[in-house]
């Protein structure tokens, strides 16, 4: 029997909430064990229940999306909570901060009822989820200089196939993509992704990705450089 997703949702519309609770819940293996109005309740919930995804508006009284996902993420105690930003906001800077945060994804509200539980479902089994449009969004902060510390990442201690399974990842490509770009089994290619994380002390999938714009392995453009 497959376990039950936990779920905080953290938002101040109060009609958000009552609609997104619904939604997550329909098919059954997703649970809302709580709901919060600002990130400071909410992070108090997260705290006291460890659900396994917290969904994550950005703009709330008193403390914020970004704020309270850098909480959660620093929070030793908290490591196996993911993060799904659910926002009206797509502006560049929005994405790049909560991304940089430690988010695990990020969501339009104008997103489908099955892409929103689809979402769920992929960062609470560790996955990072980033469309395209917000890769995108990811890539153009770095070209406008909103990273910092591009440098000492480590990026030289990596081996050369570590490197083109870190560019696969900053191109936004799945495991067997990669896999299939260098001939690799996808069980080898899981593996270089998983190694990755623990070499460059990467919390998920999504913070690869931004390593990768930042230090300039892969361009604004979606390539490698050559």
């Amino acid at each position: 029997m497959t376990e039950t997703i936990r779920v905080v949702i953290v938002d101040d519309q109060e009609l958000v909430r009552a609609g997104l609770r619904p939604l997550a819940e329909r098919d059954g293996d997703i649970t809302v064990v709580a709901e919060a109005t600002d990130g400071r309740s909410g992070l108090s919930h997260v705290r006291e229940l460890r659900p396994d995804v917290v969904l994550m508006d950005i703009r709330m009284p008193v403390m914020d999306g970004i704020e309270a996902t850098q909480a959660i993420v620093a929070d030793d105690a908290l490591n196996g909570v993911r993060v799904l930003i659910l926002t009206t906001f797509d502006e560049d800077e929005n994405v790049f901060a909560a991304i940089r945060a430690g988010a695990a994804g990020y969501l339009l509200k104008d997103v489908s009822p099955d892409d929103l539980r689809s979402a769920i479902r992929t960062v609470a089994a560790g996955d990072a989820l980033l469309s395209p449009s917000i890769t995108a969004a990811v890539m153009r902060a770095v070209a406008e200089g909103h990273s910092s510390d591009p440098d000492g990442h480590g990026l030289d201690e990596l081996t050369e196939r570590e490197v083109e399974v870190l560019s696969g990842i900053g191109r936004g490509l799945t495991n067997d993509e990669i896999a299939a770009e260098l001939f690799l089994s996808p069980a080898t290619a899981r593996t270089y992704v998983s190694r990755l994380l623990t070499r460059l002390d990467a919390r998920d999938r999504a913070a690869l990705i931004v390593l990768a714009y930042e230090t300039g392995l892969v361009r604004p453009g979606g390539g490698a450089p050559h």
